[in-house]
């Protein structure tokens, strides 16, 4: 029976609802519908509430419910305040009042609209859907207005990252939060020290930290997310917060961005849409230590059950394929026996060669490299300075050589195209020219000179970078005076110090296992090529 079931009294409030003050609040709302429901005899009144819940979006928990509830042949009326209360997305909320609602034999009711589909059918019901369904995208429009103004004028966009907390004294400006900036400093030397995301966060769990959830939760900070696992870390958290720019003190706006006001899915803008507004708050981490992080992260490495950090990871290659070359290691095999392998030959042997060297014995020549590297730079950095600027100008000359020649055929030319749409358009004007061949002809100079124009861009930036040489060498040489005598090899020193590892395919014709190893230092600096009897390293290590 009808007197069995309920009647739905359906409240719902948006942010952008609140600015019409009282009138539309919750509260005035359920004195409302409850008001009519007594007054026009429906049985069981139930509230539904969504409060600051858009109504573009039918995904509200409310809403939700009260479907339940509709699908469960428990409802027999549904009530709002007015159709714009139901929904603002006119397609949507048409389909509930004239087919999901029937289908369930349920009658609604928008009071202050006069629909009541028990007793006609309202003409102009399309109509009040869409205009409420303009209110919305007219809404959307000024609050992005909003949001994009007070983006470029470099306020925050977002809460505070995980390691800062709004100003008391101005809710605009981010200050350190010390307890939570701690681990954010611990999650970064973590990673410099060769660990990946997914151990980083093993180590954080084990160690009884907070997650960011839980950690915003005792603070008093509510998030939404009560049902987080309090000290369970995860990968993708730790990955979050190694690529946040914000911890270098600076703020990014324009990350991302809505896919509609209808569709509330967020979409990551390209980089170069973002706007960075530098030292904006005080810093967590250096610029030197964000950058070196990034580095190390290009080198994404599985995680190895293994808790020793590889220090080449990422960073040798071999010498005929030119792909990465991998660590080996197995189960119950001796330290002296890891080993690195060309990647190709791993895949398909036929491709290239094992280019086979133990870690032992690139990390004692390599290890030597950097030691005599220091010494010279301690010893006679002048000289050094002056040698490094030269070798870097020497292997690029041919190259920079080349790009200057191209670019001025480049430019040339695109001032030949210039001369060649003034002719075009003159003889189309004068009537030598048809508009279709005008119309082919432009469009094909047109792209020419698009392709040229970013040829020419891409060789000014190569030529303006082969010509910085010295302040390469000088950001070099502030890294090689944070150390007097390396002892260990570590990731952090690796990708400070080196650009790569070329590892050539040994020489037996000897009789004797003679490999050619290649370290290029960073920056272009300096390479050192060293022909060793790796074999020799075996029996000293052994």
């Amino acid at each position: 029976m009808l007197t069995d079931k309920i009647t739905a009294l359906y409240c719902r409030l948006s942010q952008d609802d609140m600015i019409d003050g009282e009138s539309n609040s919750i509260t005035n709302q359920k004195a409302i519908l409850m008001k009519y429901a007594e007054d026009n005899g429906f049985p069981n009144p139930t509230y539904f509430v969504d409060d600051g819940i858009s109504g573009t979006t039918f995904d509200r928990d409310g809403f939700k419910a009260m479907m339940k509830e509709v699908e469960n042949g428990n409802v027999g009326t549904v009530i709002t305040k007015d159709l714009s209360r139901l929904g603002r997305d006119y397609l949507r909320t048409g389909e509930y009042i004239e087919i999901i609602f029937p289908d369930y034999d349920v009658r609604y009711i928008a009071i202050n609209d006069n629909v009541d589909t028990a007793k006609s059918e309202n003409e102009l019901l399309a109509f009040k859907n869409i205009f409420n369904d303009w209110y919305a995208r007219d809404c959307s429009k000024k609050i992005r207005a909003v949001f994009k103004a007070k983006g470029q004028a470099g306020k925050h966009l977002c809460p505070p990252v995980y390691g800062y907390k709004k100003s008391d004294a101005d809710k605009n400006l981010w200050v350190i939060d010390e307890p939570a900036a701690e681990v954010v400093r611990k999650i970064y030397k973590l990673c410099i020290d060769g660990y990946g995301p997914v151990q980083i966060a093993r180590i954080l769990t084990e160690q009884g930290i907070p997650t960011p959830t839980a950690y915003a939760l005792s603070q008093g900070r509510d998030n939404g997310r009560h049902n987080a696992k309090t000290y369970r870390w995860g990968a993708n958290t730790i990955t979050h917060i190694l690529e946040r720019l914000e911890y270098c003190g600076h703020t990014v706006n324009f990350r991302t961005k809505m896919k509609s006001y209808k569709v509330h899915k967020i979409i990551y803008n390209p980089e170069d849409e973002w706007q960075i507004f530098e030292n904006t708050q005080e810093p967590i981490i250096t610029q030197e230590t964000f950058d070196l992080v990034q580095e190390l992260r290009k080198n994404k490495r599985r995680p190895q059950k293994c808790e020793v950090v590889n220090p080449f990871a990422g960073m040798v290659y071999c010498a005929d394929c030119g792909e990465k070359m991998y660590l080996s290691r197995r189960k119950n095999e001796r330290p002296e026996q890891e080993h690195m392998r060309c990647s190709t030959y791993a895949k398909e042997q036929d491709k290239c060669t094992v280019h086979y060297i133990r870690t032992c014995v690139l990390n004692e020549i390599v290890l030597g490299e950097l030691n005599k590297l220091l010494t010279m730079v301690r010893e006679n950095e002048d000289e050094f300075i002056q040698t490094a600027i030269s070798n870097s100008i020497q292997r690029k000359s041919s190259e920079l050589t080349k790009a200057k020649k191209t670019l001025k055929q480049a430019e040339k030319r695109i001032a030949e195209l210039d001369k060649l749409f003034t002719r075009l358009y003159e003889d189309n004007v004068l009537g030598r020219l048809s508009d279709e061949r005008f119309t082919m002809m432009s469009a094909g100079y047109e792209e020419e000179q698009a392709k040229l124009k970013a040829t020419v861009a891409e060789l000014i930036t190569l030529i303006d970078g082969a010509e910085q040489k010295s302040s390469d060498v000088t950001a070099f040489l502030k890294v090689v005076h944070k150390y007097e005598h390396i002892e260990k090899l570590t990731p952090e020193i690796m990708h400070e110090l080196i650009d790569k590892i070329i590892v050539h395919e040994p020489d037996k014709s000897s009789g004797k296992r003679v490999q050619d190893i290649e370290i290029h230092f960073r920056f272009d600096v300096a390479v050192s090529t060293i022909s060793v009897e790796t074999g020799k390293y075996g029996k000293k290590v052994a």
